[in-house]
């Protein structure tokens, strides 16, 4: 049985192939939000190394590089199940790209509640497994955190905290800037951990139980701008947060915020699609 097509993207992918050279080229602005490392040959190497007995079985450094390359051209140009499958066939190695994958997949192109939290869970899994491959590896942190972060959003808050995943949430951001502290999604989500923590029970519980403080996420967000001002992502969390915080006395504020993310020009298909969200909060 053929396994079914994922949504496809919906926009024009023909300005983000990034084929052959350009991707190495491009790399430093299509991941200044995240801090992945280039997969070249020495990156391979040393991940094969780290991995250990984790790492894929008959691969040489530059077939691993070759094999990571492709599967981040897939996931740029909006082709997010190919990149998915491709990192996913590498094991703890492959897992950064294929949680982005589905979890950028699941968050914009999938419209099954249900079928968005078991993506999420998947991309869990798939994290995890890394964290234990791979403990040195920043994305293995935060990927972990961003998959489960997502999941925890379609729970309801009783069960979410119930389940323990905001202390696991926090736990995998703060090991994620522990090793990269310029980290910029990182700090996004701390900002976004902070700011969803104290609109769903307050800011005097929040503190007292989670330590979420309205003036971390402030901070965090501020550092995210500024390690990543041309991302749409980060001025899309900015709206949100300010709307976590403080409701309709920011609701100007946010809704600038969202102007700047939809007027930015996207480098890849996820810049797009945040991009466009941001465009239709504006709607």
């Amino acid at each position: 049985m053929a396994k079914p097509r994922w949504a496809a993207f919906p926009h024009d992918a023909s300005a983000f192939a990034y084929a052959g050279d350009a991707l190495k080229r491009a790399w430093p602005k299509l991941h200044a939000g995240d801090c992945e490392p280039f997969p070249d040959v020495r990156r391979a190497g040393a991940l094969l190394k780290a991995a250990g007995s984790a790492a894929p079985k008959g691969l040489d450094a530059a077939a691993l590089a070759q094999r990571l390359q492709d599967a981040w051209r897939a996931f740029h140009r909006g082709d997010f199940q190919q990149a998915h499958e491709a990192g996913k066939a590498l094991g703890p190695i492959g897992a950064s790209v294929a949680v982005k994958a589905i979890g950028i997949h699941a968050t914009y192109l999938v419209d099954s509640d249900a079928e968005k939290l078991k993506r999420f869970q998947q991309g869990a899994l798939l994290a995890e497994a890394a964290v234990q491959a791979l403990p040195e590896d920043a994305n293995s942190h935060y990927r972990h955190a961003f998959a489960l972060g997502r999941y925890s959003q379609g729970l309801s808050i009783a069960k979410a905290l119930k389940e323990g995943i905001a202390g696991k949430v926090r736990a995998s951001l703060e090991t994620t800037l522990g090793l990269v502290p310029s980290h910029a999604e990182a700090h996004t989500a701390l900002a976004l951990y902070h700011a969803e923590i104290i609109d769903k029970i307050g800011a005097v519980i929040g503190g007292l139980t989670y330590g979420a403080k309205a003036a971390a996420a402030e901070k965090h967000i501020a550092t995210a701008l500024k390690l990543t001002p041309a991302s749409p992502i980060a001025h899309i969390e900015h709206g949100n947060i300010l709307m976590l915080l403080h409701g309709e006395k920011q609701e100007d504020a946010a809704a600038i915020a969202y102007e700047k993310a939809a007027k930015l020009k996207p480098l890849d298909a996820m810049e797009a699609l945040d991009a466009a969200f941001a465009r239709s909060q504006l709607e």
